[in-house]
């Protein structure tokens, strides 16, 4: 089974893009092993910067985002099997060691 890896971005406006990326899984593994890798590497446990992760990014490219309103933040969504075909050339151990190489963001209130 490939993996769909969905998220979406939220703009200042509460505007939201969907997207859903698809990687295979040549080695098998395990979508709550997936699921919780990407936990780990996310910013206060939801977020994460597409660019960062090698993920088209999801902005709005219909108008200017406002810097005062607008960030970089992307929104997990969830991660399952699918027997669609794979989006991205790369598999999904790659993409996960992407995540876990990326920049590490920290939030603090």
């Amino acid at each position: 089974m490939n993996i769909k890896f969905s998220y979406l971005y939220r703009d200042g406006s509460n505007y939201k893009q969907y997207n859903e990326v698809i990687f295979s899984n040549p080695n098998a593994i395990n979508v709550l092993y997936i699921y919780q890798a990407i936990k780990q590497h996310l910013i206060s446990g939801q977020w994460f910067v597409a660019k960062d992760w090698a993920l088209p990014d999801m902005h709005f490219k219909e108008y200017f985002p406002d810097a005062e309103i607008d960030h970089d933040w992307h929104e997990f969504e969830e991660v399952e099997e699918t027997q669609s075909d794979p989006t991205q050339d790369e598999t999904i151990d790659h993409f996960l060691s992407v995540i876990a190489n990326a920049k590490k963001w920290e939030y603090k209130y």
